[in-house]
């Protein structure tokens, strides 16, 4: 009669995977929940949830993502299904698709961007 979603077990803790800084990783990370990243990753990096790379974080690799948060170093290609927003701290170089985009001046965005748009039928089929 009523039905209630049960929440994952990361849900319900309400924590964030955490890579500290001075931690170094070379390989691929895949993550159902929100991400911060303070460390150095050198490989590709896929969640469903949030990304944050921190002022001493540093991507070289693939980024596939919901959102994201760049405050520190970040080159390869990056996808963000919504926003990605880009602090005054960030460098950015690569190729970049996003939904929405927001950058902070001060932010090096050496980067090419494509920007992806929903499509939407007009009420009159326009």
């Amino acid at each position: 009669m009523f039905d209630k979603k049960t929440k994952s077990y990361t849900d319900l803790l309400g924590k964030t995977n955490r890579i500290v800084e001075g931690t170094r990783i070379k390989g691929n990370i895949y993550s159902v929940a929100d991400f911060r990243l303070d460390g150095e990753l050198t490989g590709n990096f896929q969640t469903e949830g949030k990304i944050v790379i921190g002022h001493a974080g540093i991507v070289v690799g693939d980024i596939v993502c919901k959102s994201a948060d760049i405050e520190g170093r970040f080159s390869g290609k990056i996808q963000v299904e919504e926003l990605l927003n880009v602090k005054a701290t960030a460098a950015i170089y690569g190729e970049v698709t996003v939904g929405k985009l927001a950058v902070e001046p001060g932010a090096d965005f050496s980067a090419t961007c494509t920007m992806t748009t929903k499509t939407t039928t007009h009420p009159n089929g326009e």
